[in-house]
């Protein structure tokens, strides 16, 4: 039976002698989504991960997946999948034998590594030992590895590294199917265009500290909206009585202090003013990230 996943820091922190590596995190990751797990290098993810999984001891404060945390789960290793780290595949063993070693400290049959090697698409490559793979073919070896055992809950650190353009799209799409199966998939990652396109909410966090949490959306809404038109001194004065704030940029566009298109639309129809441009201005992901991480370096 499936259960409704979803993952929970409450005032996770993690201190290495004089070093604190996670300050009082909090954050929650809703089920059946894609969550971004973002920050600088140093600013705690991978810290904060292993936390989640039970691999790292808090010095204060706790995590839970799907309610409970990881080390009381009934059977952890079939309910959560995890991918930390690149290595940890013989060189000399082949991608379909170290599937199968993982399948039988599992319990589960030798014909999952089947179904897991169709579903990351390394049929072909499974024979091979995992020596020569390149980097973007162990990444793949290593997702193969999280969904032995179905599990309703991935936690994945940097997927998409060493990923060609091609293997970072796929990428894409296998979270996002993922998702829409109704599992809950909490990906750190530093390729900031593609996690715009591929997460539903982000979690910010810089020098061990929430920054930031939010849907993409919201992160990355502007609440300006641009606006060309040849009655320009008719409609500042249209918007102006209704108490939006107008301003005239260098180019000849108006820049109106809202996210409310309708709005700026109907009043600039009643006020008789053609418009050429109606524009939401958003902000990239990248900018967002930028100014929330911008002031030093994280922590090591």
């Amino acid at each position: 039976m499936r259960l409704d996943g979803a993952i929970e820091a409450v005032g996770l922190t993690k201190r290495y002698g004089s070093v604190t590596a996670v300050d009082d995190l909090s954050f929650k990751v809703r089920a059946a989504t894609v969550t971004g797990f973002l920050g600088p290098n140093g600013a705690g993810k991978t810290t904060t991960l292993r936390m989640v999984l039970g691999l790292a001891r808090p010095t204060r404060g706790h995590a839970t997946v799907m309610g409970r945390r990881y080390a009381d789960l009934d059977d952890p290793a079939l309910m959560v999948g995890a991918n930390l780290e690149v290595a940890g595949a013989h060189p000399g063993r082949s991608g379909r034998n170290h599937l199968r070693s993982l399948a039988a400290m599992a319990g589960l049959p030798r014909s999952r590594t089947e179904e897991v090697l169709r579903l990351v698409e390394m049929e072909g490559a499974a024979h091979r030992r995992v020596g020569k793979y390149s980097m973007g073919m162990r990444q793949r070896l290593g997702l193969a590895a999280t969904l032995l055992g179905d599990p309703q809950v991935l936690v994945l650190d940097e997927p998409a590294n060493g990923l060609d353009p091609q293997g970072i799209r796929w990428l894409r799409d296998f979270l996002r199917s993922l998702a829409a199966e109704g599992r809950t998939v909490l990906v750190s990652s530093h390729v900031l265009a593609e996690v715009a396109q591929t997460v539903d909410d982000v979690v910010v966090i810089h020098r061990g500290r929430m920054v930031r949490q939010g849907s993409v959306s919201e992160l990355t809404m502007g609440g300006v909206v641009r606006v060309r038109t040849p009655a320009a001194e008719q409609l500042v004065a249209a918007l102006a009585a209704t108490g939006l704030d107008v301003t005239r940029q260098d180019d000849g566009s108006l820049q109106v202090s809202t996210d409310d298109l309708a709005r700026v639309g109907d009043v600039a129809h009643a006020a008789g003013a053609p418009l050429h441009e109606l524009t939401l201005v958003t902000t990239s992901l990248e900018e967002v990230f930028l100014e929330l991480t911008s002031d030093t370096e994280g922590i090591t």
